[in-house]
């Protein structure tokens, strides 16, 4: 029996709105849509009958809608229709190559993608109180902020203290994020499948600080000692954690961001006609002479 799809449409952008019927004909033609939605709607508290989850965007949408749909459980198929299209592994002329396969009911080729959970915890440490939490599957970054002095964030790996730092902030970052804020930082390039998180300081006031690579299932610790409090002390700006570039919390001298892999992992379908490392080279221009 051919998969019925669940579409999540972003239609803010144009090309989305033009590749939309051409999208909705092949699913019709060659599975069945279970339902269709925009990306802004409020949270989906079931899979409406579908077998797989399709989101039409790009990098950004499927990434907040990975979070969004985690708790369905079911393989989230990205077509990109934005910019880069590193996540998202197919466009609308692989997805009508492949729909045979890719709604038929053969299995499919799944890859794990692991999430992060951040909790930030604000008052005593006898009883500290956590005023947020939320999930990533870039990264997790605390961010110095308005009026950008160096802040200062003390480091503990697994309840062992390590040491502080000032500079511009901090990247804990799973593999999928390592080729995003944090390669920008200087971190390394992580092939999507290791269990790992890296910690990628941001313009650091240390030479000695390097990025660090920990085991997939560390439990990572931010101590922000020194923060921003915004202009003029507007306690709405500032240190921030910003989640995926998507989700914030203002964040104040004391706090403890406590971060750690999520136990759900997200499932995307990888397209078998392209591989990690050729998008790697093709689409982020990996190891580029200059000038070419």
């Amino acid at each position: 029996m051919p998969r019925a799809v669940l579409l999540l449409v972003n239609r803010t952008k144009p090309q989305v709105t033009a590749a939309l019927p051409e999208v909705r004909s092949v699913l019709k033609s060659q599975g069945r849509i279970a339902a269709e939605m925009d990306v802004s709607t409020d949270p989906i508290t079931d899979a409406r009958g579908a077998d797989l989850i399709m989101v039409l965007g790009g990098d950004g949408s499927l990434l907040s809608q990975a979070k969004r749909c985690v708790d369905l459980g079911l393989p989230l198929i990205g077509v990109n229709l934005g910019n880069l299209g590193f996540l998202a592994e197919f466009d609308v002329a692989s997805l009508r190559e492949q729909a045979p396969v890719l709604l038929g009911d053969g299995p499919l080729v799944l890859r794990e993608r692991m999430l992060l959970n951040a909790t930030v915890r604000r008052g005593d440490l006898r009883s500290p109180g956590a005023i947020f939490s939320g999930l990533a599957m870039n990264d997790c970054v605390v961010t110095a902020g308005p009026p950008y002095r160096m802040i200062e964030v003390g480091l503990t790996i697994d309840g062992v203290e390590g040491p502080s730092f000032r500079g511009d902030g901090v990247i804990v970052s799973t593999p999928t994020g390592s080729t995003a804020y944090g390669v920008s930082a200087g971190g390394p390039i992580v092939a999507p499948e290791v269990s790992s998180l890296t910690v990628t300081p941001i313009a650091a006031h240390s030479l000695a600080f390097r990025p660090i690579v920990l085991p997939g299932d560390s439990v990572i610790e931010l101590h922000v000692k020194r923060a921003n409090s915004g202009w003029n002390g507007e306690s709405r700006e500032g240190t921030t954690l910003v989640l995926d570039g998507q989700m914030h919390c203002h964040l104040l001298a004391g706090d403890r961001v406590s971060i750690r892999r999520d136990p759900r992992p997200v499932r995307l379908v990888h397209n078998t006609r392209s591989s990690y490392w050729h998008t790697l080279v093709q689409k982020m221009h990996w190891a580029v002479n200059p000038g070419v």
